[in-house]
């Protein structure tokens, strides 16, 4: 694939940015070297080499779920700076 200005300012565009030309030549050598690592990839034999799902094998170690420090209704409540008999009350935050 070849880079050339066109492509810069297209990709400049979808990506909302600007570039000045001394920018736009630096892009396109940057992209050139980018295509050429990928193109050094299909060089390697993958047959027989499973896709990489995971970066390491590990399994999530995970905890006991256990409540602590539970703090009641009524405590609660009591710290709210606006409430109603049983809930505390905020101010709404999606407009019908």
């Amino acid at each position: 694939m070849k880079v050339d200005d066109k492509l810069v300012e297209h990709l400049a565009h979808l990506s909302r940015l600007e570039f000045d030309d001394v920018s736009k030549e630096k892009m396109k050598f940057d992209f050139e070297k980018i295509l050429d690592f990928v193109a050094k990839l299909d060089e390697v034999d993958t047959k027989g080499v499973e896709p990489l799902v995971y970066m390491s094998a590990e399994t999530n170690v995970l905890r006991e779920d256990k409540v602590k420090g539970e703090v009641s209704q009524k405590d609660a409540l009591q710290n709210a700076p606006k409430k109603d008999t049983d809930y505390i009350r905020i101010p709404k935050v999606i407009k019908n």
